[in-house]
């Protein structure tokens, strides 16, 4: 049986997996492909991975279509994802309440689970705030960095350390088992990043690609898309 191929960034895992079922009621089609760090994607978009359906931020889908990769009329906001803190559960909540506030909370963590700090959007913010916070240096040894957000929300869950804490996109922390949504990063330290569906050029099913953007955008998924992390878009 053929299957609709996805790209997509990690963000949206839990969506699309939420939507499977009802695609493939309307398609025949399953949804197969990758999810990870959106610059990774990108780059696999790049080199020539078979894809129907691309979701990565706003910024980098426009990107892509204008190097002819994504067809820029296809194009859908599905919605704004915050990057946030993450404990294990049953943990104590962490809460930041201002910059200095985060400072204190990570300095506190004896490990310190996120993303690619340097092709995923929240592992790029994370280290981007450590600057601005002054202890990159500080807490470099105690950073544990892996692909996806996922994968670190999984590896957070598991730790074995005295006091751990995440830090990547809502929608991952949501969809993992053993981890709980803590809170958001403090202003002047926040991140709520858009992300947008698009049709690939080369996609062998762009008609059901176009379905599986339909489902995505629907207001009949506003609930489900809120439940999954994402926040505005149709409604």
């Amino acid at each position: 049986m053929s299957n609709l191929n996805i790209l997509s960034g990690g963000a949206a895992q839990g969506l699309v997996g939420s939507l499977a079922p009802a695609f493939k009621a309307r398609t025949g089609l399953d949804i197969a492909g990758e999810f990870g760090a959106v610059g990774v994607m990108a780059d696999k978009l790049r080199k020539g991975t078979p894809a129907d359906i691309v979701i990565l931020t706003a910024a980098l889908l426009a990107k892509l279509a204008r190097e002819k990769l994504v067809v820029a009329a296809s194009i859908a906001d599905v919605g704004l994802v915050e990057t946030t803190l993450a404990v294990r559960a049953g943990d104590p909540q962490a809460v930041a309440k201002d910059a200095a506030g985060l400072r204190e909370v990570l300095l506190a963590s004896d490990a310190i689970f996120v993303p690619d700090t340097q092709a995923s959007t929240a592992g790029i913010h994370v280290a981007n705030v450590l600057q601005q916070l002054g202890i990159a240096d500080e807490v470099a040894a105690r950073l544990r960095i892996f692909p996806n957000g996922a994968t670190a929300m999984r590896e957070l869950a598991a730790s074995k350390a005295r006091r751990p804490i995440g830090c990547t996109q809502s929608t991952e922390i949501i969809s993992t088992k053993g981890v709980t949504l803590s809170g958001s990063l403090p202003a002047g330290c926040e991140l709520a990043t858009m992300y947008t569906a698009g049709i690939a050029i080369a996609a062998a099913h762009p008609q059901q690609a176009e379905h599986l953007i339909e489902l995505l955008i629907g207001v009949d998924q506003h609930e489900q898309r809120t439940r999954a992390g994402f926040l505005g878009g149709p409604n």
